[in-house]
Parts: structure tokens; sequence; C-alpha cells
């Protein structure tokens, strides 16, 4: 395993990777916004990824008007489940998916919201047809297209992953968003989701405080997801990628500090 970061894409290129390489590590995520324009970007990443050795394991959509200020705004805006921005994101995730192509990177993810548990919603097999869409898209660009765990128990998650039925879908394993949702305990769920998991995150948590809400992120190792047990379950079940280190809604000067910090302590566990 490596230690990674998850970061996201800003005008100067050069400068955004050379402002990760310095807290300690040589590849990581890139999380793209929605209103971050694709079109004629890639050259300039490329030639700063080239340029200092960085190497992208996974290009992460995100799109407009998503809203994570608690569980029922993400139920209504998050990922695939919102009818009226559905094509408008396929659309965006295949772009995405043609920009990591571009860039040499293996994989795209994203959120794809609150599957309904009924598989005979329309929601649920709309959802579930677009996601085989977008996996045959990344398919032909030689990606694999993974799904960020949290807003769904593991064993609901998998069903899903089962049912969509394509070999180059794959688990981005977020332990935290487990616990931020209250959906599922993060080492019995890796062990769940184990043999699908194809990236992860490094990012700590605690739970709800009532119900409707989201939990609260903490810096890694003070939350409750038990980051040495967790490192110990990923050499278990044989996870040899990158663990990524997400941290969000902080200052650049307190990510900084805390991703810094997060580098240090999982190299020491690893």
């Amino acid at each position: 395993m490596e230690v990674g970061v998850m970061f996201w894409a800003a005008p100067d290129a050069r400068a955004t990777v050379q402002g990760v390489k310095a807290l300690g590590v040589s590849c990581g995520q890139l999380g793209v916004t929605g209103d971050f324009p694709l079109t004629g970007a890639a050259p300039a990443w490329k030639a700063a990824l080239e340029a200092e050795s960085f190497r992208l394991v996974t290009v992460f959509a995100a799109y407009n008007g998503e809203d994570y200020a608690d569980i029922p705004t993400v139920e209504r805006t998050v990922g695939f489940i919102p009818a009226a921005t559905r094509e408008e994101r396929e659309a965006r995730t295949l772009e995405l998916s043609d920009f990591a192509a571009a860039l040499g990177v293996p994989s795209i993810a994203c959120h794809i919201g609150f599957v309904p548990h009924d598989k005979n919603h329309p929601d649920y097999v709309a959802v579930r047809d677009m996601v085989r869409r977008v996996c045959d898209h990344a398919a032909k660009n030689g990606q694999t297209f993974a799904l960020e765990t949290g807003q769904e128990p593991a064993h609901t998650l998998l069903d899903f992953f089962k049912d969509v039925d394509r070999a180059n879908l794959g688990i981005n394993f977020d332990p935290a968003n487990l616990i931020l949702y209250g959906t599922d305990e993060p080492l019995p769920a890796l062990g769940v989701l184990g043999k699908h998991v194809i990236s992860v995150h490094a990012k700590d948590g605690i739970n709800p405080a009532a119900p409707g809400a989201l939990g609260s992120e903490k810096p890694l190792g003070q939350g409750s997801v038990n980051i040495p047990a967790f490192v110990a379950k990923l050499k278990e079940i044989g996870y040899s990628g990158a663990v990524n280190i997400e941290r969000e809604g902080q200052s650049p000067e307190q990510w900084r500090a805390d991703v810094s910090m997060a580098v240090g302590l999982l190299n020491s566990l690893i």
C-alpha cells in the first residue's frame, strides 16, 4: 500500500500538483467539481503530472447542484438519483472518463446517491442502467468505475453491485462515510465488500447527533473509524493500492496541517 491524497482540480495544474506532492506523497485522487471546465484541460494536467512524477489513481466526479447539508438534502440532490439532472450528469461523467483517459488514469468514481432498496422502483432501474452505461463507456477507455461507500449498508451496495453486472465496476471504500451517514460499521463492511474494493479513502468521523443529520468529520485518528484496525483490515483482505487521505470542510491552512499529520500516521501504520 502507498499513501496518497484526495485533492481538487484548480486552474493552475502544476501548482496544484506541486502543493499536494509537498505533503510527502507521489500519488492521489483528483476530484473535479461540476463547474470545472474539462474541455482543453487535459494537456496541462498531463504535463503537470509528468513534470512532478505524480500518479493519479482515480478521477472523481462531483456535480452541479449537489448539497451535503443533511441526509434528506443528500437524498434529493446527490449523484444519479435526481431525475431532473440525470441526463446532464451522465454526460458529465462520460466527459470525465474521457478526460481521465487523456491523462492515463485507470479509474473514475463518484457518489451515485441513495439507491432505493426496491429493485422494481423506477429510480433503482434508471440508476442501475445509467451505471451500466457509464461502465461500458469507461471500459472503452480501459478504465474501472468505482462506487463510493456510505449512503447505504454494505450488503445493500453489494446487491446493487451484483445487479449492475459489469466486470469493470468496483468500490471506492470510504470508512468514515459509513459512520457519517450512520449506515454501517466500517470494518465488517470492508469484509463484505473487500474483493470488490479497488480504491480507498482514509477519512475519519463520528456518528450523527440526531436523526436526519450527518455525522461530523474529524482529523484522521480522532474519530470512530479506528484507523490502525482499518489499515490492518486492508492488509488482511489483500488490498495493495493507494490509501488516499480525504479531508473536507477546512481552511487551506488547516487542510494542509490535517493531511500532513495523516500522512505521518498512515506511513507509520503501513
